[in-house]
């Protein structure tokens, strides 16, 4: 293998958190809308999917990372859930981040300032901080989908605390995704 699929990612790492996303999901998929769930080891939030690059450059892409990323450890709040592009045409049903969502996109962009130093074009859609808990694959049972999301738009899934950020390698399969870190960068702790 001479590519590796990469993104940066911040794990959900508290299992109560990621039990109510799971929970929430699995109502979601008794709608009997034809969804593809995320599995529950893969809850995470993406802040910044980066696509196949050559196997040399994941050491220098960690590196760079480790020396240049700087970030105290913060607090956020997943709370809501929501849609891409809009509840009419839902796509990616995913719950929201409240508290410590500047905080995100501050570290959001970071990453993509690191990034463009080691040359990878720069992501063209806006970061919206979220936690991806499906997609959806057509129109099958669409207002009953919509039913079920509506009941879930204040929901309150808990807190973590972000104090790492990973690199992750992506394999597609048929079962789905298989996510492995590549390396971790740790918060700088007071």
């Amino acid at each position: 293998m001479t590519h590796v699929r990469t993104f940066i990612a911040v794990d959900i790492d508290d299992d109560r958190v990621k039990g109510r996303l799971a929970s929430v999901r699995d109502y979601l998929v008794d709608s009997k809308a034809d969804l593809k769930p995320v599995a529950t080891e893969n809850i995470h939030i993406t802040l910044r999917f980066i696509g196949e690059i050559p196997i040399t450059r994941v050491d220098q892409l960690c590196n760079a990372l480790q020396e240049k990323l700087k970030f105290k450890p913060f607090k956020i709040r997943i709370e809501g859930l929501g849609v891409f592009p809009n509840i009419h045409r839902p796509r990616v049903i995913w719950a929201g981040v409240t508290e410590g969502s500047s905080q995100l996109v501050d570290l959001h962009n970071a990453v993509e300032k690191i990034l463009r130093s080691l040359r990878i074009p720069a992501n063209r859609e806006r970061f919206v901080p979220h936690i991806t808990i499906a997609r959806v694959k057509s129109s099958r049972n669409l207002s009953r989908l919509v039913k079920y999301i509506e009941q879930y738009i204040s929901e309150f899934f808990g807190e973590i605390v972000v104090n790492k950020v990973k690199v992750k390698r992506s394999i597609l399969t048929p079962q789905g995704p298989i996510y492995s870190d590549l390396c971790v960068i740790k918060a700088v702790e007071e």
